[in-house]
């Protein structure tokens, strides 16, 4: 649970890095800005899956800065009472689930909790080049920054 909550820790520390950015820009990255809306739409797609609810939310979509805003308060509150709620033993536990295309899937807590922060660094460095390819100073989201 301890490398579990560090992980999600970073995840939220690089969400809000990134948000700043693209809050902060001249002008706006609408590719960037559907990237990091993707991450966030996942990530609660992905939390109503680890609580048995519904996900027919789409992940993929046109979303505002200041939604993507509360989007991370909401993302970070929910991902927090959910870690609060588990425990060690919890992460070995498979959810059966339906991904977008309405097929069946099995798959540990721990399992889909990795790839939750695994799938929003990637897309984070797909954020980074898109801000690279428009003049603008990538965010560092590394872990290892986060460490020190």
């Amino acid at each position: 649970m301890k490398v579990i909550k560090r992980m999600y820790n970073h995840l939220n520390w690089a969400n809000q890095r990134i948000l700043e950015t693209l809050q902060n820009l001249e002008r706006d990255n609408p590719q960037a800005r559907r990237l990091f809306s993707h991450i966030l739409s996942a990530e609660q797609v992905w939390l109503s899956r680890l609580k048995g609810e519904s996900s027919s939310q789409p992940i993929w979509g046109e979303v505002e800065i200041e939604v993507c805003a509360e989007m991370v308060k909401k993302n970070r509150n929910s991902f927090d009472a959910f870690l609060s709620s588990i425990d060690k033993a919890d992460l070995d536990r498979f959810i059966t689930y339906k991904n977008s295309k309405g097929i069946e899937f099995k798959n540990s807590i721990g399992d889909i909790l990795t790839h939750v922060a695994l799938h929003g660094q990637h897309h984070r460095g797909q954020i980074n080049a898109q801000l690279r390819s428009n003049h603008t100073e990538p965010v560092n989201t590394d872990f290892i920054t986060f460490v020190r």
